[in-house]
């Protein structure tokens, strides 16, 4: 694939891969060599907001980022559904496909209930968590999400994600912490999503918050198949999902016993861009421990 013109390749100095999956490719990266470091990303962004993280660490371990059809330089398929479930079933098998092994999986956000999924059916092929204010339980009864849902899910919402390109260009400012994006680093996310169809995967998974939530709620029920699982809590607490009760740290230390938490005051939701340095810092003493 030829390089988008908007790609700084400085910023994001990685060999593009492509995987076929049945509703188009998925693009990826697959950086060093050593012990599997999965990084799962979320919604408005994609494998990009990985990048700090895969360069400070592919020295040493093997980082692989996928990028979620309907994001970043994946496909995008007029026709394909983009629910979560199908996300994650995508996800099964990028890593069987890969041969991945005893994966350290590492998911944010939406990426959280998509890749924990995996660790939920394969629980013995995945070695540790690190969770980024992340979720995985229906949100039914969150005033926060139902609100959020109530105003995107429908025409409007639609119409805000599809012709405005509300989710990258307005969002990620919005839940950004004290430290704000460049405009060089914003428009990343922006230009990933250049016409009203690249934009429907964004704009689905707004609707699926609560869409979805029969889907969270069967992995909830099965949380005890990670609930031994060495784990690292990394949490934003300036993420206004926070403080809305969506990214609920308090269950993850619940059901993760063996976590370590590590809280980020005055950091938003984006942790990877906000304190990528720190996070690299708490992810090479998960691996190293």
């Amino acid at each position: 694939m030829e390089t988008p013109a908007w790609l700084d390749r400085q910023a994001y100095p990685f060999t593009s891969r492509f995987i076929e999956v049945e509703a188009g490719r998925m693009h990826y990266v697959d950086e060093g060599e050593g012990p599997v470091l999965l990084f799962v990303h979320g919604t408005p962004v994609w494998s990009f907001v990985y990048r700090n993280m895969i360069k400070a660490l592919a020295p040493t371990y093997r980082c692989i980022a996928p990028d979620h059809l309907g994001f970043g330089l994946s496909d995008k398929p007029a026709a394909w559904s983009y629910r979560p479930a199908d996300h994650a079933r995508n996800l099964q098998h990028f890593i069987e496909r890969l041969g991945l092994r005893d994966i350290t999986l590492v998911v944010h956000d939406f990426g959280g209930p998509i890749g924990l999924a995996y660790a939920i059916e394969q629980p013995d092929n995945v070695i540790r968590l690190a969770l980024l204010n992340t979720w995985m339980w229906s949100l039914q009864t969150n005033q926060q999400a139902l609100q959020i849902n109530q105003i995107l899910s429908g025409k409007f919402g639609q119409f805000l994600y599809t012709r405005l390109n509300f989710s990258p260009r307005f969002l990620i400012p919005m839940l950004a912490g004290q430290q704000k994006l460049s405009s060089h680093i914003h428009r990343h996310y922006i230009n990933a999503a250049p016409t009203p169809q690249a934009r429907h995967a964004m704009w689905v998974c707004a609707r699926e918050l609560i869409g979805s939530s029969d889907w969270y709620e069967a992995l909830w029920a099965k949380r005890e198949q990670i609930s031994k699982h060495p784990a690292l809590l990394l949490w934003g607490m300036a993420d206004r999902g926070v403080s809305g009760g969506i990214f609920d740290l308090t269950r993850w230390q619940q059901i993760l016993p063996h976590a370590r938490t590590v809280t980020y005051q005055g950091v938003g939701h984006f942790v990877q861009e906000e304190a990528s340095n720190q996070v690299v810092t708490e992810l090479r003493t998960l691996l190293e421990g």
